[in-house]
C-alpha cells in the first residue's frame, strides 16, 4: 500500500501551512508599516493575523472535512480551537497588559541606570479582529486544500 503524503497527512500539513501563511502575512504587513523588512515577525506571537487561530481553525476544518462534522474527532478539534482562541484573546492579552506595566515600572526604577536592559515582551496577545482574521484564514486554507 503506497502512501500519498498529501492526502494521508492533510490534518498535519494544512495547519502547518496555515501557520506559515499567517506568519508571512505578518512579515508583509509589519514590513510595510515599518518601511523595512521585518523577518523577526516570522517567529513572533501576537499581531495580525493570529497564527494560533489560523492553525487551530484549519486543523478543525480539515478534520471536519476528512472525518465528518458530526465526528467526535471534529468536536474535539473544534473545542480545542475555541479554547486556543479564547486564550489568545483573554489570558494572553492580560499578560501583555501586565508586561507593559512592568516595563514602565522598570524604566522608572532604573532611569538613572541605562545599562539595565531587562524588558518583558509586551505584545503577546491578540485583538478580536486579529483572531477573526486568523480563523478565517485557517478555514479558507482548509476549504481550499482539503
Amino acid at each position: 500500500m503506497a502512501l500519498n503524503y498529501a492526502a494521508d497527512y492533510k490534518a498535519l500539513i494544512i495547519p502547518v501551512a496555515a501557520w506559515l501563511v499567517a506568519q508571512v502575512i505578518k512579515v508583509i504587513i509589519y514590513s510595510i508599516y515599518d518601511r523595512r523588512l521585518r523577518l523577526s515577525y516570522l517567529a513572533s506571537m501576537g499581531g495580525m493575523p493570529s497564527a494560533h487561530s489560523a492553525t487551530v481553525c484549519s486543523l478543525a476544518m480539515t478534520i471536519g472535512i476528512i472525518e465528518g462534522f458530526n465526528s467526535a474527532l471534529f468536536a474535539m478539534a473544534a473545542f480545542f480551537a475555541l479554547i486556543v482562541m479564547y486564550d489568545a484573546a483573554g489570558v494572553r492579552k492580560t499578560v501583555s497588559v501586565h508586561s507593559d506595566l512592568l516595563n514602565r515600572m522598570l524604566d522608572e526604577l532604573f532611569k538613572e541606570h541605562p545599562e539595565f536592559e531587562l524588558r518583558f515582551r509586551d505584545w503577546i496577545g491578540h485583538t478580536r479582529l486579529e483572531i477573526m482574521a486568523g480563523a478565517i484564514l485557517g478555514v479558507l486554507m482548509a476549504l481550499w486544500w482539503a
